[in-house]
């Protein structure tokens, strides 16, 4: 006869699914345009980066881009809101927007400053800035770069494209 036991309970957290018991991590990444072929991005402690924030709350992921790069009179032109990508970890949901801005001039660019006082600007041909960016990142920047191409707002959820839909024009 077999007794039945237990499960281990470590063992069952470790093999469970997401539980929402935390709240969601909301950010919001800024592809900061220059011209047609260049990008402004952060050279932090010798890597590249997208410059990167969070969204508080009651904030709009286009207000709270305004926070992560700064030095134009009048604020970022955000352009729009291209792709919100949603990860599901164990405990938690982590939200990015990703917000393209109108094409800068170089001299508006020269003038950005990152949210971290310790990050150099750099403006790159977008081809040379997207190769030398992380995996992620650069994933990250070529999918909202398409989709400002076809004109389209992209949902991005877990790594699969969930919903695509037309923007209209402005």
């Amino acid at each position: 006869m077999m007794l039945a036991t237990k499960p281990d309970a470590t063992a069952l957290r470790n093999r469970s699914g997401y539980e929402n018991w935390r709240p969601a991590v909301i950010g919001v990444t800024v592809l900061a345009l220059v011209g047609v072929d260049s990008l402004v991005l952060p050279c932090l402690m010798g890597a590249l980066v997208l410059p990167t924030g969070t969204v508080e709350d009651g904030q709009s992921p286009q207000e709270a881009a305004q926070l992560v790069l700064s030095g134009i009179p009048g604020g970022l032109p955000i352009q729009r809101r291209v792709t919100v990508d949603e990860v599901h970890t164990r405990r938690r949901i982590v939200i990015s927007h990703l917000v393209v801005t109108a094409p800068l001039s170089v001299e508006e660019a020269q003038c950005l400053v990152y949210r971290d006082p310790r990050a150099d600007m750099s403006v790159l041909r977008t081809t040379e800035a997207v190769s030398l960016l992380t995996e992620p990142a650069r994933a990250r920047a070529l999918l909202g770069l398409q989709a400002l191409v076809v004109n389209a707002m992209v949902y991005n959820r877990n790594g699969a494209i969930e919903h695509l839909e037309s923007v209209p024009a402005a």
